[in-house]
Parts: structure tokens; C-alpha cells; sequence
């Protein structure tokens, strides 16, 4: 059913999504001490806003720990005539990537920033056109690109330099990648991204909140119940709406379907990288019985259409006898893998990220769990009880063995998480409701998608349209540790090393 008015939480279920964030307003001089105090007392950045305010921009930092009370956000006003912010670049890598976001895109210079190169920028853009600023709403003629780009050159005897992409054999998103080898060893790889940029946040803006739940399905396409959740999470925030915790349960079931069908397919497609095709082939047929199942759940193969603000709806609820079935059947075909001493040989130790590095880079999802650190949403910043059949699982190891082994492990948990999810349901599929806020609020909504942590945040104006939408896939965080983890990795390696990592590059580039 469809239902007009604001959903009630009973006053007994805590919403453990609810509360806001710890709001400072700073001037330019204290930013630096601030944030470094955030991040040494355990938080890490979750995100940098730029909101253009009258004749100010207001820059949001939005820092948050290990709980759902530890959340933060610094403030800081800057005049437009005098566009600058101290960099954090030496105080966060990711601070880094955020800041020159910022200024390809807003025309705000982050000042001392140690790689004060363009990101998101490419050279047929015309100079002193910002993309995101309401001024240049529209888009001038774009002009030949014959600015290259400042890739760190390598030398030394033998260094030599393979440019592969950004256009790919077979249908994958563009990207390019420079790499220096000595004879096949890599010596150092440099990736320039930003080809698929949309635009997509300046798209959200004016609209109104529920026409925004298309929108995010759609900012990568195989995360399209990550990502509408953490919108519909912080429009619900910001509006103070409350969610039944039934919904609630249908919602991390909805996680684990996708969490399901995206790790059988790349389990397959590990094993097609080294040669064990019919692995592979067993695999897609597996992942062909989850989108089907998808489909019966929510009448769409990629689980597009059950969120709404407010509320979760679904045409059936899935069959617990299949979920178990194909999660015994890919078990089967990870130990056939596994027990295979050339695909192990060729897992083991190859393009091992270490769990320094991976600390350093802010790294989240499979990719930090894989290098021993216990990150997830799920149990950091849970919108509901899981219960005890829920665990985090971590390996040690770095390398794509690692990868491999954290994916095959999080099928078994997804499935017994779904078997118990769909036993506290008791056959509940939910309420469709149309919400849409009257007035004005800010929310943040943090998901443990299937790549990593996804984040939201949204502003609503007055008249509860969306202001401005921020969104941060774990792409962002986890695409500058790929470049570590493939020094000293023979070129051979590189399909292998990437598949593992698996990165999205339109949720990266937005």
C-alpha cells in the first residue's frame, strides 16, 4: 500500500540511524588544528561539502568515528573574492583528493596542498570555469584537449613507460592507467580517472526528495541499494522522519542480496583471470539465480525500486531454500579454487597492500578487511540490530589471496544474515510511502555497501527540496591505494591485481 503521512516509529525501537552531527563553525586559522584533533582522537573524513551561501562559500568537513555518536562537522566560511582554505593534505590523504575536488570544481584553492594538480579537471575545459557553481550553469564549448597531464616521470637504466586506456577491450568504464616497468616488474603506476564525470550532484539539486531515490540508484549501476540508501538515510535525517524497524530489516536484507550477487561474480571473475574459465562459468550461473531472485524480490534484476523516503517496500520476499543452495554451490566452487596450486600460486602475495598503507590511505570495504582492519558500516553505524549471526570478517594477508578470501567468507555471512533477516521479518514486505520534507535540514547517511562504507549528505532547502547533495563511494577512498599495492607486481599481474580490487570507476568519478 502507499501511504500520504510521515511513517511512526514505535517509541519502544530505537532508530539507531537517528541524531545529527556535532556542528562547529571555524574560521580559516583554526581548520587545521581542529580536524587534526578529530583525526587523532580516531575519526576519519568522511567527506568535504562546498555550498555556495549568498556571497560565501561555506565548506563542510564531516569527520566520523567508530560509533554513531562520534560525528562532526567543521564549518568554515569563505569569501568568494578570496576563495582559499588551508590544505589537510598532510594531515589526511584523502583531505588531499577532497581539496582538489574542490577547486576544479568550485575555483576554492586549497593552499599548500602538495600535489596541487587537477583531479577531477581535464584540459578541454575551459580555464576559470567552475562546473559546479550556479553562475555557470551552462556549459560552454569545450575546447581540444592539448593540456597533458603532469604524470610523475620515472627514470632510470631499463624504465620504460605502457599507457594502457582510458578505452578498454570489452565493455568497461574508461580509465587510464601510466605504468613504469623495468623488463616486467612494476615500478611505479599512476591512474588518471574522472572521464565518466556527470555532474551527477548538481543534478539532484531543486528537486524534491523522493524524485531524488531515482537519481541515486542510478549513480553506479551495481550499487543502486547502497547508494539510494544512504540518500533516503539522510533525507530522512535531515526531515526527522522515522523508520519502522521492520523496514528497517527488508533494508539490510535488500544489502545482503547485493552484497551476494556482486561477490559471486567477482569470485568467478578472480578465478577467469587466471586461466580457470569453467569456474567462472559456474559462477555467472549462480549470479543468474540472484538476479533473478532479485527480480521476484523487487521487480528489477539489480534491486532498483523497494526504497523510498520513509520507508522500504518489496514485491515478495526471497526463498531461503535458494539463498542457501547457491551459497552452498559457491562454496564448492571456492574450495575447487583454491585447491587449484596454480590459481593459489598465482593469489598468493600478488599485489599485497599492506596494512600500514591501507591505514594511511583511508582505505574501506573488502579492500581495508582484507589488509586486517575491522571496517563496517554495519557494526560502526548500524540503522538496525543485526544480532549475533552477524560478524566482520578480515584477513591478513593484503594480496588478492586476501581479497579473494574476504569475499568468499562475506557470501556465508550474507546468507545466514539474510536466512536470520528473513526469519525476523515473519513475511513482512513492507510499506511504500510518499515523503516529501516541508523545510529545511541536514542529514548524513553511511551504508556498508558491497565495495565499502557509501556516504550521503544532504541539505534541504526551506521548502524541503534538495540544496545540495554530497556523495562519497568507497571508490574515492580506495582507488589511490591500487597504485601501492601494484609496486613490484610483474605487468602480467596488473587484470589480476585490478579485478581484485574491482573499483567503481562512475561511483569514483560522479
Amino acid at each position: 500500500m502507499t501511504d500520504e503521512q510521515t511513517p511512526h516509529d514505535p517509541a519502544a525501537d530505537t532508530n539507531l540511524a537517528a541524531g545529527g552531527a556535532e556542528l562547529r563553525h571555524l574560521d580559516r586559522s583554526r581548520l587545521t588544528r581542529e580536524a587534526g584533533a578529530l583525526l587523532d582522537a580516531g575519526s576519519r573524513l568522511a567527506l568535504v561539502a562546498c555550498h555556495e551561501d549568498d556571497d560565501d562559500f561555506r565548506i563542510v568537513y564531516s569527520f566520523v568515528g567508530v560509533t554513531p555518536s562520534q560525528r562532526a562537522d567543521l564549518s568554515v566560511r569563505v569569501p568568494r573574492d578570496d576563495a582559499w582554505i588551508p590544505s589537510l593534505a598532510e594531515i589526511s590523504l584523502s583531505a588531499g583528493n577532497f581539496e582538489r575536488e574542490l577547486r576544479d570544481l568550485y575555483g576554492v584553492v586549497p593552499r599548500n596542498h602538495p600535489q596541487p594538480h587537477r583531479l577531477v579537471r581535464h584540459g578541454h575545459w575551459p580555464r576559470g570555469w567552475y562546473p559546479m557553481l550556479r553562475a555557470n550553469a551552462v556549459v560552454p564549448e569545450f575546447e581540444p584537449d592539448v593540456e597533458s597531464f603532469p604524470f610523475v616521470p620515472v627514470e632510470g637504466p631499463g624504465v620504460y613507460e605502457i599507457a594502457v586506456g582510458p578505452i578498454h577491450a570489452g565493455i568497461i568504464e574508461p580509465g587510464h592507467f601510466r605504468f613504469s616497468v623495468v623488463g616486467e616488474t612494476i615500478v611505479r603506476m599512476e591512474a588518471r580517472q574522472w572521464y565518466l564525470h556527470r555532474g551527477v550532484e548538481k543534478v539532484f539539486e531543486g528537486k524534491t526528495a523522493a524524485a531524488g531515490v531515482l537519481l541515486a540508484e542510478q549513480i553506479s549501476g551495481d550499487t543502486a541499494v547502497g547508494h539510494s540508501l544512504a540518500y533516503v538515510m539522510a533525507v530522512e535525517q535531515a526531515a526527522g522522519i522515522e523508520v519502522s524497524e521492520p523496514d528497517r530489516l527488508l533494508r539490510a536484507l535488500l544489502l545482503e542480496l547485493e552484497r551476494l550477487y556482486n561477490h559471486v561474480t567477482d569470485l568467478g571473475s578472480l578465478a577467469n583471470d587466471v586461466g580457470f574459465g569453467i569456474i567462472d562459468a559456474h559462477a555467472q550461473g549462480l549470479r543468474e539465480q540472484l538476479l533473478r531472485i532479485n527480480k521476484s524480490v523487487t521487480g528489477h534484476r539489480l534491486l532498483r525500486g523497494a526504497l523510498s523516503v520513509g520507508g522500504t517496500r518489496v514485491n515478495a520476499l526471497p526463498d531461503a531454500a535458494e539463498l542457501t543452495s547457491v551459497s552452498a554451490a559457491m562454496a564448492e566452487l571456492v574450495g575447487i579454487t583454491l585447491g587449484h596450486a596454480i590459481v593459489r600460486g598465482r593469489f598468493t602475495g600478488t599485489a599485497r597492500l599492506s596494512n600500514g598503507h591501507a591505514t594511511t590511505i583511508g582505505t574501506l570495504g573488502y579492500v581495508a578487511r582484507a589488509s586486517g582492519i575491522a571496517t563496517d558500516a554495519r557494526t560502526q553505524h548500524p540503522f538496525v540490530n543485526l544480532g549475533e549471526v552477524f560478524h566482520v570478517v578480515t584477513e591478513e594477508g593484503g594480496d588478492v589471496l586476501a581479497r579473494y578470501t574476504v569475499r568468499a567468507r562475506e557470501v556465508e555471512v550474507s546468507t545466514a544474515l539474510a536466512l536470520d533477516l528473513l526469519r525476523r521479518l515473519h513475511g513482512h514486505t513492507g510499506t511504500a510511502f510518499i515523503v516529501n520534507p516541508t523545510s529545511a535540514g541536514t542529514g548524513l547517511g553511511l551504508v556498508e555497501a558491497w565495495r565499502g562504507t557509501v556516504t550521503h549528505r544532504v541539505e534541504l532547502a526551506a521548502d524541503g527540496t534538495l540544496a545540495r547533495v554530497k556523495i562519497v563511494d568507497p571508490s574515492f577512498f580506495n582507488w589511490p591505494a591500487v597504485p601501492h599495492a601494484l609496486s613490484e607486481t610483474i605487468v602480467p599481474d596488473f587484470p589480476l591485481a585490478n579485478k581484485s580490487f574491482n573499483l567503481s570507476y562512475a561511483g569514483n568519478d560522479l
